[in-house]
């Protein structure tokens, strides 16, 4: 793979959040249907996959036999050491790697479909980290996205960019509720295929992450003038 980093593997380093949220995702993942949102976001996929911050793992036993490999991204150290021992488990191939996802060290148009699920709102600089996926993948290849990010209410909205101007970030580990991933992933470049509106959980109280999209975007073919 050439390497094309410039962010050191352990700049991302938020050890208090990380065993929070290594404990929270798994008690949340069922209660709170996130894992049936996991393997709606996995059907149907194949062939070399790229997932930037996997987290602690919690995707790898949704990916369908048709996966021959995926390489899978984490810069925070405590989580990428949970997300091997996940690795380990799954029934396709993962190589837990570490890296960011604003300097993917892959190869250009490398991965028939890259993975964002729960990360867009956490990544240094979203448009940079979209346009490394965007160079990674082979002209047509899928980005399947599962991400929250900014409220349709305006109260609720109002909210999320006050909470992300003051102790959200901090809190959670450099997460922002008020962006907006449909917008960036066209900004940079994607078509979008297909997506829905989801609220997680689905019921109770509305936290300000509980807004979500999930969908699949394209990197278009080239054009005859690209050729």
């Amino acid at each position: 793979m050439a390497q094309r980093t410039t962010i050191a593997p352990d700049a991302v380093h938020h050890p208090v959040f990380a065993r929070f949220y290594a404990r929270y995702s798994e008690a949340v993942d069922l209660r709170a249907g996130i894992s049936a949102h996991r393997a709606e976001l996995l059907t149907g996929l194949s062939g070399r996959v790229i997932e930037v911050g996997a987290g602690n793992g919690l995707n790898f036993a949704h990916y369908p036999a048709a996966v021959c490999e995926v390489v899978a991204l984490e810069p925070e150290r405590t989580l990428r050491q949970l997300a091997v021992r996940a690795a380990l488990r799954a029934e396709v191939p993962v190589d837990v790697v570490p890296g960011a996802a604003e300097a993917l060290p892959v190869k250009s148009e490398a991965f028939d479909a890259a993975v964002a699920s729960l990360v867009l709102c956490s990544v240094r600089d979203l448009p940079r980290a979209l346009a490394e996926l965007r160079r990674v993948l082979r002209p047509g290849g899928e980005l399947r996205f599962f991400e929250h990010g900014r409220a349709d209410g305006r109260v609720l909205a109002a909210v999320q960019r006050g909470l992300d101007r003051t102790v959200w970030p901090r809190l959670f580990g450099g997460c922002h509720t008020a962006r907006d991933p449909l917008g960036a992933i066209e900004e940079a470049g994607f078509e979008l295929v297909g997506y829905r509106r989801l609220r997680v959980p689905e019921k109770g109280f509305a936290a300000p992450c509980a807004p979500c999209v999930l969908g699949v975007a394209r990197r278009p073919a080239p054009g005859p003038a690209e050729r």
